[in-house]
C-alpha cells in the first residue's frame, strides 16, 4: 500500500506543481456543463492581482471564504502569500467580468496541511458582503455524504489536462466513496477526504483547486487533487468539509 501511494502522490504533485503559478490558471471541470446565472451563488473565483484565475472558493459567510491551502502557501509550507496578494470576484459566472471583485484582508492555513491532507485554509475579506440572489453563504455540511450519492462539483478548471479554460463557470455530477472505497481505488483513504468517483472524461481539473463540492445544498469538499491527469477514470480527492468544521468554526465563527 505504501508503495503505490508513492507513486500515486509523485502524480499528484506533478499536477499540483502548477498552481502557484501566473503563467496559467490551475483547472476547469471536465466534461461538465455551463452554469446559469445565480446557480451557484456560493462560488468565487481566487485571483492574483492581474486578473489571472488561480483558484476557486466559496462563500461561507459575509466576512469569510473557504477555499483550498495549497491555492495560498509559499511553496511546499504552510506559510500564505500576502493577502495583498490576490482578490476575489464574487457574484459572476465569468471568470472576467460581472459581479464584485474585493480585497483580503487576512489568508488562515490551516496548520496541518501537508501531504495532501487537511487542504483548507479560509480568505477573511477586507469588507463584509452584501448578499444578493447571485451572492450567498452556502451551509457547511456536519455529516458524511452516503457512498454512491450524487454531489455536484463547479469551477474554472482546464477542459482537460493542459486544456483550455472556460470563462463561463462549468459544473458536473460525481459519486461519493466511503474511506475505504477511496482508499481501495487510490490509496487515500483518510478521514479527512472525501473521494468523488466518476467515469473517464469528467471530473476536477487544474484552477478548480479550492472549489465546491456540494450535497442536498451543503458544502461537503474542497477541491484537492486529482489522480492520473485529469478526467481519469481515477476518483478525484476533496478536503472534507464535516471533518475540518470545529477548525473553520474556531476561525471564522461559522
Amino acid at each position: 500500500m505504501m508503495a503505490a501511494r508513492k507513486v500515486l502522490i509523485s502524480l499528484l504533485i506533478a499536477l499540483l506543481s502548477i498552481i502557484p503559478s501566473n503563467a496559467a490558471p490551475n483547472g476547469r471541470i471536465v466534461g461538465g456543463v455551463d452554469a446559469t446565472i445565480g446557480q451557484f451563488a456560493h462560488q468565487v473565483s481566487l485571483q492574483r492581482e492581474d486578473g489571472s484565475h488561480t483558484c476557486g472558493g466559496s462563500i461561507i459567510s459575509e466576512n469569510y471564504i473557504l477555499t483550498a491551502a495549497h491555492c495560498v502557501v509559499v511553496g511546499n509550507g504552510i506559510e500564505p502569500y500576502p493577502a495583498k496578494f490576490y482578490q476575489v470576484r464574487v457574484g459572476s459566472i465569468q471568470r472576467t467580468v460581472g459581479g464584485q471583485l474585493l480585497k483580503l484582508k487576512r489568508i488562515i492555513v490551516n496548520k496541518t496541511y501537508g501531504n495532501f491532507l487537511n487542504d483548507v485554509a479560509l480568505l477573511e475579506l477586507e469588507q463584509p458582503l452584501v448578499f444578493t440572489s447571485n451572492i450567498q453563504a452556502i451551509e457547511l455540511a456536519d455529516e458524511e455524504v452516503p457512498t454512491g450519492e450524487e454531489v455536484t462539483i463547479s469551477g474554472w478548471g482546464r477542459l482537460y489536462t493542459n486544456g483550455p479554460i472556460p470563462y463561463r463557470l462549468q459544473w458536473n455530477t460525481l459519486k461519493a466513496l466511503n474511506v475505504e472505497e477511496c482508499d481501495a481505488a487510490i490509496g487515500m483513504g483518510e478521514a479527512s477526504i472525501i473521494c468523488l468517483a466518476h467515469q473517464a472524461g469528467n471530473g476536477a481539473c487544474n484552477g478548480d483547486s479550492g472549489g465546491p463540492a456540494t450535497y442536498k445544498g451543503k458544502l461537503v469538499g474542497v477541491a484537492g487533487f486529482v489522480v492520473g491527469g485529469c478526467g481519469s477514470a481515477n476518483p478525484d480527492g476533496y478536503a472534507k468539509v464535516s471533518y475540518h468544521r470545529e477548525w473553520i468554526r474556531a476561525n471564522a465563527g461559522v
